[in-house]
């Protein structure tokens, strides 16, 4: 189960015309910004990440997130990135619930990568995307197979809340929604 103290939230690559080219990016952009809506009410820290010559975060995004500081990476894996290592590292959470494009690449590649190292990898599968629905597919077949734990935007949300008695359950009511 996920815990608020000992999780954060990646969010890979959501970027540019990158983003532009994702099928079912409506929808990836809804769950993610419940994500970032719900996250924030929860307390739990963000890390955003950018490719480098995509461009900036869609502003969708950053609008909802304005103290996050994007990381600039030029390796497909965040964990090749030696600044991201240091802030996830430091954010001291052995749990990441990963969501972002594309799901056979970046997210994919990040994935494996954090489990290697001893992370507990939760991907939101209605929280990533690829440009065509079968590289989507294949990506989150080898993240689980791999052991990363499947999830959706309402399972953690809820799974983090983890009672309607929690003063803050209205508000994620009202995320979900």
């Amino acid at each position: 189960m996920l815990e608020r103290e000992n999780c954060l939230l990646l969010i890979i690559d959501i970027q540019g015309n990158l983003f532009l080219a994702m099928h079912n990016r409506d929808s990836l952009l809804t769950n993610v910004k419940k994500l970032i809506n719900g996250i924030r009410i929860l307390n739990v820290p963000i890390i955003c990440t950018e490719q480098i010559k995509i461009g900036a975060t869609v502003p969708e995004l950053t609008d909802l997130m304005p103290d996050v500081k994007p990381i600039v990476k030029s390796t497909f894996s965040c964990c090749g990135d030696s600044n991201f290592m240091k802030i996830i590292h430091a954010n001291n959470r052995k749990q990441v619930i990963l969501c972002g494009i594309e799901a056979h690449v970046c997210v994919y590649q990040t994935a494996l990568d954090l489990l290697k190292i001893g992370y507990e990898v939760h991907l939101v599968a209605d929280a990533v995307a690829s440009r065509s629905p079968l590289n989507r597919e294949v990506g989150i077949q080898r993240m689980v197979s791999a052991g990363a734990m499947i999830s959706s935007t309402e399972m953690v949300l809820f799974e983090l809340l983890k009672t309607a008695d929690d003063p803050r359950a209205k508000d994620i009511f009202q995320i979900i929604k």
